[in-house]
């Protein structure tokens, strides 16, 4: 059984077992959250497709740990105009595992 949820404005494939990075959602490493907009559940044969969201659908995950990206690193250069600068960038994350998805 698999899932689509959004969360972040982003949207994710999920299935039972998956462990998911997303936005960071401000919530401690342990604790248990449900995720609402489930845009479609498909156990295999039957497929339910929201309009826009599933009635009745929910995902429940479980918070694993908390953590920043990989440093991005922005750079803007003009030539021969002695300009040059530079900065980087870390995102912010929740992983998720995912424990049940209903529908």
């Amino acid at each position: 059984m698999h899932a689509v949820v959004e969360t972040g404005g982003k949207q994710y494939r999920v299935a039972e077992g998956d462990v998911i990075r997303v936005e960071s959602l401000g919530v401690e490493p342990g604790d248990k959250i449900n995720l609402d907009k489930v845009l479609m559940v498909s156990d295999g044969e039957t497929i339910k497709i929201g309009q826009p969201v599933v009635e009745g659908g929910k995902v429940e995950a479980e918070v694993v740990s908390n953590g920043r990206g990989k440093k991005i690193r922005i750079i803007k250069f003009r030539r021969r105009k002695h300009h040059r600068k530079q900065m980087g960038h870390r995102q912010n994350y929740t992983e998720l595992k995912i424990t049940k998805i209903s529908a």
